[in-house]
């Protein structure tokens, strides 16, 4: 059956609101913090992620973190959390076939981040060995930076995996729980 735009926006909203709970961002300095990223992740306009390159891409990511980071609540808007959320919004996009296909996300599985949080940062860490990856700040503190160290080590430890660093979120997340 043809799938028509209001599928689209809906599926995308239902990602939003499945993608960013209660324990997503907890503790981020605010009220209203769940909400209103799952109002601008609905919002977001998928299309701006449909790039031929990383470089692109990042830029894309880029926009899109500053976005979400200025549509939480004033004490809320730490680059971290609004990167964490972006992150596992894409991912789950990027899981779901109606939107992946529409949108022809899948050449970002590559270039997409793992969602960085204390559990990843920690298993991550241990991965790495000792002195290898900065301090983890916590998500309210997490800058570009220290993210980008996270995500190079990510990055070459799935390659070792066989895998792209986005999908080693589900395996250190069940593995450490």
């Amino acid at each position: 059956m043809k799938k028509d735009g209001q599928f689209y926006r809906d599926m995308q909203r239902y990602i939003a609101v499945t993608t960013i709970g209660p324990s997503t961002l907890r503790n981020q300095g605010a009220s209203g913090v769940i909400e209103a990223a799952q109002k601008r992740l609905a919002a977001v306009e998928l299309s701006a992620f449909s790039v031929r390159n990383e470089g692109d891409f990042l830029a894309s990511l880029n926009a899109q973190t500053e976005r979400l980071r200025t549509a939480l609540p004033l004490r809320a808007q730490n680059w971290g959390a609004a990167r964490k959320a972006l992150n596992l919004f894409l991912r789950d996009i990027c899981y779901n076939r109606f939107l992946c296909e529409r949108h022809a996300l899948a050449r970002l599985e590559d270039w997409m981040e793992i969602p960085l949080d204390g559990l990843v940062a920690r298993a991550l860490k241990r991965r790495a060995g000792r002195g290898k990856l900065p301090q983890w700040p916590g998500l309210n503190e997490l800058t570009a930076g220290v993210s980008g160290s996270f995500q190079a080590f990510a990055r070459e430890f799935a390659a070792g995996k066989g895998i792209s660093r986005v999908h080693l979120d589900m395996r250190l997340w069940t593995e450490e729980r």
